[in-house]
C-alpha cells in the first residue's frame, strides 16, 4: 500500500470511529494468546498491525500473525528503512497494545531502550500505550520489575493485569496473562472514554490562524489566501488531547471556526492586532503556534473614504513594513515555552520550498518550523498539503503529506516529542 492509499484508509477508519491499533508481541510463552486478541480487534472492525520481537516469532510464526491481521508483520527496525517504519507506525497508531509484555520488554520500555522494532515503535509513540504483563510470579514481584511498573504507570502507560492462575508448567500464581477478551475490552473501553490520547493535560496552546487584512480604505484591503483551516485543526486537536486551547483568528470564515472545537476564540483582523493578541496569549501559553499568514506590509495611511478611480494607470499606495510577529515571540519566549512557526513557501530557480523554509527557521528562532508549499491548488483551503517540520537548527524532524487534520497530528506529536 502506497502513501496515498494509507492516507485514504486512515481517513475512512477514523470517519467510521474505528481505530488503528498496533499489537506488540514480546517473547513470552503467552504469545499464542495474543492471536485471540488480534482476532477480536479485527472482528470489532479495527485495523491491526502486529509488531513482534524475534523471540515472539520463535513461539508464533509471522504467517500466523499476517493471516490473523491481514497485514504484514514488522520485526526489524531496518525493514522499510527509507519509510522509517517504526516512526510511521507510531504516528499512525491510535493505540499500542503490548500483549504479552515480558519483564524484559517492560524494563526496556521504562529505560527507553529501542533495540528492536517493538520498543522502537513504543519509544516513538504519543498515542495511549497499554501493556498486558505475563511472567512467573517471582519475576512479577521482583523489586526491579515492580519499580519499572510504578515508573511506567506514572508516565501514563496503562496496565491490564496480570491475572492470577495457572502459569507455565505446574506453577500457579500472579503473573498470568489476562484473558484476550478482557485485554481487548479494556483497551476499547479506555479509548471510548478518552476519545484518544490526553498527553497535553495541564498545557495551554495559543494558535493563530487565517490571514491578516491590512485596510486601504473602508472597502479595500491587502490580504492573502489563507483560510485558517490548518490553525483550527491544530487548535481542535490540542483541545481534544487535554490542552487549554486559545485560537487567535484573522478573518476566518464562521464555518471553519466551528471546526476549532473547545477553544477560546480571540479576534485579530490585522497584523498589528494579531501581534498584540499573540503577545497577550503568550503570557499564559506553554505552546505558541503561529499558523496565521501575516501580511509583511501595510498601507502607511488608511483613507477614511473609499478611493475613487482617477483615470491613472494605478493608484499609488505607500507601504510600511509590519513587525515580524513570530520572531518577536521567539525572542521574548520564557523558559519552558515552545514556539512553532509556519513558513508557507514557493520554490524558484534559486531555492526549493524546503531551503527557503530552512532559511526562515534559522533566521526567526522558533523551536519548530512547519514548511509547506503553497500555490494554485495546493496549501490553501480544504486540500491536502505536504509539510516538512524543522527544528531550530534547520534539521528535519518530520515529513508528512495529507489532510490538514492528519498533518495537525504530526505537528502536535512533534511538539510533544520536543517538550518531552
Amino acid at each position: 500500500m502506497d502513501h496515498g492509499e494509507r492516507l485514504t484508509a486512515r481517513r475512512a477508519f477514523r470517519k467510521e470511529g474505528l481505530l488503528s491499533i498496533v499489537v506488540g508481541v514480546s517473547g513470552g510463552i503467552a504469545a499464542y494468546k495474543a492471536c485471540a486478541a488480534v482476532r477480536l480487534f479485527k472482528e470489532a472492525g479495527h485495523r491491526v498491525t502486529v509488531v513482534a520481537t524475534r523471540a515472539a516469532l520463535d513461539l508464533v510464526g509471522a504467517v500466523t500473525w499476517e493471516a490473523l491481521s491481514g497485514r504484514r508483520v514488522y520485526t526489524d527496525v531496518c525493514e522499510d528503512a527509507a519509510d522509517v517504519a517504526h516512526v510511521r507506525l507510531a504516528r499512525e497508531a491510535d493505540a499500542i497494545v503490548v500483549v504479552p509484555a515480558t519483564a524484559n520488554t517492560l524494563a526496556k520500555i521504562r529505560a527507553g531502550i529501542a533495540d528492536n522494532m517493538l520498543t522502537s515503535v513504543v519509544s516513538a509513540a504519543t498515542c495511549p500505550v497499554f501493556v498486558a504483563p505475563a511472567m512467573h510470579t517471582e519475576m512479577w514481584f521482583n523489586p526491579a520489575t515492580q519499580e519499572n511498573v510504578a515508573v511506567l504507570r506514572e508516565r501514563g502507560v496503562r496496565f491490564i493485569g496480570p491475572a492470577s492462575g495457572r502459569l507455565t508448567g505446574a506453577d500457579s500464581g500472579v503473573g498470568r496473562l489476562s484473558e484476550p477478551g478482557d485485554v481487548v475490552a479494556a483497551v476499547l473501553s479506555a479509548m471510548r472514554e478518552s476519545g484518544g490520547p490526553r498527553d497535553l493535560l495541564g498545557l495551554t496552546f495559543a494558535v493563530s490562524a487565517g490571514g491578516t487584512r491590512e485596510p486601504i480604505d473602508p472597502v479595500r484591503y491587502l490580504g492573502n489566501r489563507s483560510t485558517g483551516r490548518f490553525g483550527t485543526a491544530i487548535t481542535r486537536l490540542a483541545a481534544e488531547r487535554g490542552a487549554k486551547a486559545i485560537l487567535v483568528e484573522s478573518n476566518v470564515a464562521s464555518d471553519v471556526l466551528r471546526e476549532a472545537g473547545d477553544a477560546e476564540i480571540r479576534h485579530a483582523p490585522s497584523a498589528l492586532e494579531l501581534r498584540d493578541a499573540m503577545q497577550a496569549a503568550s503570557l499564559e501559553a506553554d505552546v505558541l503556534v503561529m499558523a496565521a499568514a501575516v501580511a509583511d506590509f501595510r498601507p502607511a495611511k488608511v483613507s477614511p473614504t473609499k478611493q475613487k478611480k482617477t483615470g491613472e494607470s494605478f493608484l499609488p499606495i505607500e507601504l510600511v513594513e509590519n513587525p515580524d510577529v513570530l520572531a518577536g515571540l521567539a525572542a521574548a519566549r520564557r523558559p519552558g515555552q515552545t514556539i512553532v512557526g509556519f513558513a508557507a513557501e514557493t520554490g524558484d530557480e534559486r531555492c526549493s520550498v524546503e531551503d527557503y523554509g530552512r532559511e526562515k527557521a534559522l533566521r526567526k528562532g522558533a523551536d519548530l518550523t512547519v514548511v509547506n508549499g503553497v500555490g494554485e491548488g495546493i496549501g490553501f483551503g480544504d486540500v491536502d498539503s505536504r509539510i516538512v517540520v524543522l527544528d531550530s537548527k534547520g534539521d528535519v524532524v518530520a515529513r508528512a503529506e495529507g489532510s490538514k487534520e492528519e498533518l495537525a497530528r504530526v505537528i502536535v506529536d512533534a511538539v510533544v516529542r520536543l517538550r518531552s
